[in-house]
């Protein structure tokens, strides 16, 4: 089998995807743009949910302004292999989703905020891609941390699906399931365009509003 399997476009098999390793990734200790905690343990009552939604570096930044977000973080999960590298995620074999991790005070942010965020901030039709960024870590998900969530999520799919069908768009893609490990990815990805400001951000939403 070559490096990169048969198709990024496909989700490997379990059985074919890397090793990983036990080892977890060395982060920071403090959010390079909120100046909070990176890692757990967040506050009491807090909500955490993990949004997919193509490169993890322009969909962190969309979290950031958003009053009663306590921390962000981006990290791969979705997939098989614990504790892969970025490379290891972007030959295709591991399964895992870009994502980013936010924890947020639900008393000051509700959650459909969030969600609004989300289907605005991408295309939630492309299926395994994101604009030019092509492969199965660039898939569109939401991945919850509750019942309420999930029933949210499902609610807010069907409105938006409805709203980008009647103007013109395929169906959403987007995977909604609950929370899989989060593996923290590398620290010079995380807060990667507060620190790059001139970096790389493929980020690009349909123009649809999502009510």
């Amino acid at each position: 089998m070559s490096l990169f399997g048969p198709s990024k476009m496909e989700m490997p098999d379990p059985a074919e995807a890397l090793p990983g390793r036990t080892e977890a990734m060395e982060v920071p200790a403090r959010h390079f743009v909120l100046d909070v905690p990176l890692l757990p343990p967040f506050p009491p009552g807090c909500g955490i949910v993990l949004f997919g939604m193509g490169c993890f570096w322009g969909a962190e930044k969309c979290f950031w302004p958003l009053d009663g977000v306590i921390s962000t973080a981006v990290g791969y999960g979705a997939g098989y292999t614990p504790n892969p590298t970025y490379r290891e995620v972007c030959t295709g074999r591991t399964g895992h989703n870009e994502l980013v991790q936010v924890v947020f005070d639900p008393d000051r942010l509700p959650f459909v905020e969030l969600l609004r965020v989300f289907w605005e901030s991408h295309d939630p039709t492309q299926g395994m891609r994101q604009g030019n960024d092509v492969g199965t870590q660039y898939r569109s998900g939401i991945y919850v941390s509750s019942s309420g969530q999930y029933e949210a999520a499902m609610s807010s799919r069907r409105a938006y699906g409805a709203r980008l069908a009647a103007a013109g768009y395929g169906d959403i893609t987007t995977e909604i399931r609950d929370a899989p490990a989060f593996y923290y990815a590398e620290a010079d990805h995380q807060q990667y365009l507060a620190k790059n400001p001139g970096g790389y951000c493929g980020l690009g939403g349909t123009g649809i509003a999502c009510g």
